[in-house]
């Protein structure tokens, strides 16, 4: 397998070569301004309508949320100090910290958390609709306590709340800006919005009111949007940069071997998969005797190997093979060309197969789909690729204007996170317009019970259906790594993979 790859290194070497060029970055604005490289620029800044990985980079400075997760993914608490469930687990009672204040200076408390709920459940678009969809109503107990009162139990809830749903913005910004209020978020984290610029540049400035403040050291965050993961790593060497995220594997033995910078890795929670769109009249979309010749083209192993320097982890579900969750009865299966090509002809497609397959710009997306293409042509695929910046590829998914996409999810702690809204019929993420009653059922089952044994099985339910049907191919899960200069101070690896600005100092 090393010598049949070979000729793939020597061209993805020559592609980075080519994209090896510095971007030009202003000088830092002051001793405490972290200059923080992100790989795509991300889509609104409004926790209820928002999608993107970068963007979340974005919010952990602008969003405080309900709960966290610390380094072991315990749930620990944020803006709520404390939660009681009933008996019945059909209702969650949390306490919200006193002495809140959003960055417009309007005060945190219940009345807020059941604004942020509501527009959440109401609001058009709201990508986090589906992730609470079990609430039923929410209750103003007194000034700092909130009842969320659910349909059915709902074991997912608490986790949902580490992440976007359990963000919280100013209802007055909210109310006062409308459709606009992305343009100007007003949250109550540690630091407030200051501008941006598509494309280019996001900026915030320390709050000085934030409940937290002693903890916070950095005056200023510049986020730079820069896709290339060499011309990243260039402006970080120069000193251009502070920290950037998602180094390319790679590139680690370059920045291991360079005293003035350090690494940060974690396994991410979520994974990176082949969306299928099954809405499209063509053999792909039609036939999941094509699907699985299309999954059996490929070698996860050399694939990680030839773009990924060995660094990631083959998969072949919404949690990784080391997670207690994952379903053993289904392990990854092996690349077996032959039998790609004996299901093609029992579905009676000729082949080559003409499929478009839509990825990101990024040069390690487009190195990955050069090596999934030519893998895939040895069983009779032709893979048309087509290299879309991140925003418009995402709105290729919503629309259903995809045959094949390679796509990114950064997870969640609980694997419903992972799962319902890319599976459940009609959710707001099932870009591969996927419709099975029995995996809807599996979902629904894994969602209305807290007993581990009960939720393992619903997800074993759930896998026999979703790895025969294929809506979706899982590949990886990715080795999420920072690399940051020896002057920043106070980083943590979290396995949700964002990075926590409390503690963060540069010396």
């Amino acid at each position: 397998m090393r010598a049949l790859w070979t000729p793939w290194k020597r061209t993805l070497a020559s592609l980075a070569l080519a994209t090896g060029l510095a971007a030009a970055l202003a000088p830092a604005a002051g001793a405490q301004t972290l200059r923080f490289g992100l790989m795509e620029d991300p889509d609104a800044l409004d926790p209820t309508l928002a999608r993107t990985f970068s963007g979340r980079m974005v919010f952990a400075a602008l969003c405080d949320k309900l709960v966290d997760i610390d380094a072991k993914l315990n749930i620990v608490p944020q803006l709520a100090t404390s939660w009681a469930w009933s008996d019945d687990q059909k209702s969650l009672t949390l306490k919200i910290r006193d002495g809140v204040l959003f960055q417009d200076g309007e005060k945190l408390d219940a009345e807020a958390v059941k604004f942020n709920l509501e527009r959440h459940l109401k609001m058009q678009g709201s990508q986090r609709r589906g992730e609470i969809s079990a609430i039923d109503t929410v209750e103003v107990v007194d000034p700092l306590t909130v009842k969320i009162n659910l349909k059915t139990p709902f074991a997912p809830l608490l986790a949902q709340f580490t992440d976007r749903a359990g963000m919280m913005v100013s209802p007055k910004a909210a109310q006062a800006l409308g459709e606009k209020f992305a343009t100007a978020p007003v949250c109550a984290g540690p630091f407030k919005f200051v501008e941006r610029v598509a494309q280019d540049r996001i900026v915030v400035e320390a709050f000085d009111k934030y409940w937290n403040k002693d903890n916070i050291f950095l005056k200023r965050i510049e986020f730079k949007v820069i896709p290339d993961t060499t011309v990243r790593l260039t402006n970080l060497r120069s000193g251009q940069l502070d920290l950037l995220e998602r180094l390319a594997p790679t590139d680690l033995p370059q920045v291991q071997g360079d005293s003035k910078l350090k690494v940060g890795n974690a396994y991410e929670l979520g994974y990176q998969t082949l969306l299928i769109n099954l809405s499209k009249d063509n053999p792909l979309a039609k036939n999941a005797k094509v699907r699985e010749a299309l999954e059996l083209s490929l070698d996860r192993e050399a694939l990680n190997q030839v773009v990924y320097n060995g660094e990631f982890l083959p998969g072949n579900q919404w949690v990784s093979p080391k997670n207690p969750n994952y379903v053993a009865e289904f392990p990854i299966p092996k690349r077996d060309v032959a039998k790609a090509k004996a299901l093609l002809k029992e579905a009676g497609v000729t082949g080559p197969i003409p499929v478009n397959f839509t990825i990101f710009s990024d040069n390690l997306s487009q190195q990955s789909a050069q090596v999934i293409q030519a893998m895939a042509k040895e069983a009779g695929f032709d893979l048309k690729i087509q290299a879309t910046d991140f925003g418009t590829a995402l709105n290729l998914a919503d629309s259903g204007g995809y045959d094949l996409m390679l796509y990114n999810w950064s997870g969640r702690p609980d694997p419903d996170g992972n799962t319902y809204n890319f599976l459940a019929s009609k959710a707001p993420l099932n870009y591969p317009r996927y419709n099975s009653e029995k995996a809807d059922a599996a979902l629904i089952a894994e969602r209305q019970t807290n007993d581990p044994a009960a939720r393992k099985a619903a997800w074993k339910d759930l896998a026999a259906n979703v790895l025969t049907d294929r809506p979706l191919i899982y590949l990886f899960h990715r080795k999420l790594l920072w690399a940051y200069s020896t002057k920043l101070t106070g980083f943590g690896d979290y396995p949700d993979g964002l990075v926590r600005f409390t503690g963060l100092k540069l010396n």
